[in-house]
């Protein structure tokens, strides 16, 4: 239980009986990589705190394309497995297990009670919301105005930054998933990076060889 009190921004202004309740009620959930936890607005399960691990949110067009809105990592909180609490949600967010991930699952009656009793909770929910369309906003702004060889220098260093390395083990079509394009746009960009002397590319891995000159193409 320490993990919950410590992960929980609002714990402390939770009355003995609602932390009761938060307690009585956690679910502990594991998933693998490639699991989809949440399968938009029809599933709604509840909050989850995640302990280890990482997941990704992302959303899809009726052709079937990805685009990734943000990810998520230890201790992080995910608001949008509960959508169905919240009012004027209208589209579908699905969330990805991009590693073994352990969760801890605040199940939806218990956090909509929580939400409509406690005024901290409500506005954690209310913070959580506007922090997560800031950024799905950024995300947005930088799609229709960045150059794509900047986005993908940038998720590149950002891979790199996240593993502790210099490799990113990711297939092209998973990255153009993560981006919102083609994986002939994503292969055709990652040759000229490795001609350019920025990356090496093989089977499922691409290898940051230029760091440097590669945190300068995202600018």
């Amino acid at each position: 239980m320490r993990f919950i009190r410590d992960a929980l921004p609002f714990w402390q202004k939770l009355t003995d009986g609602e932390r009761r309740l938060v307690e009585n009620s956690l679910m502990a959930r594991g998933y693998s990589a490639g699991d989809v936890i949440h399968n938009g607005s029809g599933d709604c399960f509840g909050l989850f705190v995640i302990k280890s691990g990482q997941v990704r949110a992302y959303i899809t067009s009726e052709s079937g394309k990805e685009i990734t809105l943000y990810r998520l990592f230890d201790r992080d909180i995910c608001i949008f497995s509960a959508s169905c609490i919240m009012k004027n949600i209208q589209f579908d967010v699905y969330i990805e297990a991009m590693s073994e991930t352990e969760t801890l699952l605040i199940p939806t009656p218990v956090f909509k009670e929580l939400n409509e009793s406690s005024k901290a909770v409500t506005d954690f929910t209310a913070q959580l919301i506007a922090s997560r369309f800031s950024d799905v906003m950024w995300l947005l702004e930088r799609t229709l105005f960045t150059s794509f060889d900047k986005r993908l220098a940038a998720f590149l260093t950002e891979q790199c930054g996240i593993n502790g390395g210099n490799t990113v083990n990711m297939t092209h079509e998973a990255i153009a998933s993560d981006l919102g394009t083609a994986r002939e746009v994503v292969t055709r960009m990652l040759r000229y990076f490795q001609t350019e002397g920025m990356v090496k590319l093989s089977r499922g891995k691409i290898t940051v060889t230029d760091m440097k000159k590669l945190r300068a193409a995202a600018l």
